[in-house]
């Protein structure tokens, strides 16, 4: 008799399973919906975007030394205008005609890494910073005239055009410090 027993009471705990977990179910229903609301997607673009549709957000202003700048303004530097749009879906500075006006945008030079400084298409006088070597000769980072590129790995700065090019409305950044001798086999050290 307690075989029967056990049984009848393992298919009476059955049905109770199954509207626990529909209870959960419909409780938690509300909390997927508020979630959905709270995590910015409106439940009606939920219901109708087409799963495969990929909305592009606008892109944020440029940076020039630090500065937001907004999209379709316009900064001078080193004698030339730029003006801040989008390449690829990314802020990019976009360089227009020889300006004969002062810079209206800091002009520190290339001292450090652009990222979180400028947008590609900046251009910066090049400094110690952009020293590299060719062999075991130095090349002056301050003869060329560097732009922020971007690539796979982020940003970086790429000499653009020679020195001559830019028009210094403030001080030159200084010579670089390093000698020949830092070079070893094309590596600066």
């Amino acid at each position: 008799m307690s075989v029967n027993a056990t049984a009848v009471n393992v298919t009476a705990a059955a049905p109770t399973r199954r509207p626990r977990s529909r209870a959960l179910r419909i409780a938690a229903a509300p909390l997927t919906v508020a979630a959905l609301a709270v995590g910015g997607l409106p439940l009606a673009a939920a219901a109708e975007a087409d799963p495969g549709e990929r909305r592009s957000r606008p892109a944020a202003g440029c940076l020039w030394a630090g500065t937001t700048y907004p999209q379709q303004s316009s900064v001078v530097a080193g004698g030339v205008g730029y003006t801040c749009g989008t390449e690829a879906g990314a802020p990019h500075w976009f360089a227009g005609a020889v300006s004969g006006k002062a810079s209206t945008a800091p002009t520190p030079g290339a001292i450090a890494n652009p990222t979180g400084q400028f947008s590609s298409g900046a251009r910066q006088p090049g400094t110690a910073y952009t020293d590299y070597c060719v062999g075991n000769q130095l090349i002056p980072g301050t003869d060329d005239v560097y732009q922020v590129v971007r690539t796979s790995g982020g940003l970086l700065w790429k000499a653009a055009t020679p020195i001559g090019q830019w028009k210094f409305d403030t001080e030159r950044p200084a010579e670089t410090w390093r000698t020949p001798s830092l070079c070893i086999d094309g590596t600066l050290t």
